[in-house]
């Protein structure tokens, strides 16, 4: 089989028409994405906690059971992501495209006690997660010679923000962790993609206190998202502004990027959340 995924563009029709495995896809950029899909012809499997609302959505957008299967999981909770993927592969076959998406973003403070359950529990989703969600198919794709694992960072993974301890440090994992399978998978023609968005319009956005340069609507970053997708590329920033930026904070000196933030509102903590 071609090493590569189907074109975005030239999906085929009905059962024949390739999958998309899609977790956190009740909401924000995971939702976006699962309507690009659709839009293009693909067959979708969506994951979420809450399969009532990933229903609706497919029933909204037009998508029957041969379209849309959806599947309850907690992506924090191995048994119960690896069992949605099993699931998939019985009910659905083996996904062309495997995205991991699903995350939390809260604000810690780490001299707060409780706050360190704040980071154990975003380390288990945002990371842990990821690779939960790869497991029931890297094999198989391996075997089949094709397929893309798709896993959804942050440009917070690049430097440490203010309040922002727990979730920087996980989105660093997925990027380091994403490096680690990329390379393990790089001659089994199975594709791994690692996504960096910028500051994106969602409900877990909605509420932060502090301006987002280049922020942009979940639609418009999935458009962008399918396109490094389907072309493979092993790490991609989106919006494209902030892949200029990117560079220049990773490379601005310790002290100047300290003082570029003194003073800089924080994410609000578990609870204090508006």
């Amino acid at each position: 089989m071609n090493a590569s995924a189907p074109p975005a563009g030239a999906a085929r029709a009905g059962a024949h028409a390739p999958l998309a495995f899609i977790t956190g896809a009740s909401s924000g950029i995971g939702q976006a994405l699962a309507a690009r899909y659709a839009a293009l012809g693909w067959r979708l499997a969506l994951v979420a906690r809450r399969e009532g609302v990933l229903q609706e959505w497919a029933r909204a957008a037009g998508l029957d059971g041969e379209r849309c299967a959806t599947y309850a999981a907690d992506v924090a909770e191995v048994p119960s992501i690896v069992a949605a993927g099993a699931a998939c592969m019985a009910r659905q076959g083996l996904p062309d495209v495997v995205i991991a998406n699903a995350g939390i973003s809260v604000g810690m403070d780490t001299a707060e006690r409780e706050d360190l359950d704040v980071m154990r529990d975003m380390l288990a989703l945002n990371v842990l997660g990821v690779a939960a969600t790869f497991h029931p198919f890297v094999a198989a794709m391996r075997e089949r010679g094709g397929g893309r694992l798709v896993g959804v960072a942050s440009m917070a993974a690049l430097r440490g923000l203010p309040g922002h301890g727990a979730y920087c440090a996980s989105k660093a994992g997925v990027v380091a962790y994403c490096e680690s399978l990329r390379v393990e998978c790089r001659f089994s023609g199975v594709r791994v993609v690692t996504l960096l968005p910028g500051y994106v319009a969602t409900p877990l956005t909605a509420h932060n206190p502090y301006s987002m340069p280049f922020l942009i609507d979940a639609g418009t970053f999935a458009q962008h998202a399918v396109r490094a997708i389907e072309a493979g590329t092993s790490l991609r920033i989106i919006p494209w502004q902030m892949a200029i930026v990117a560079p220049l904070m990773r490379n601005l000196p310790n002290a100047l990027y300290d003082r570029l933030f003194k003073g800089r509102k924080r994410k609000p903590r578990r609870g204090a959340a508006a």
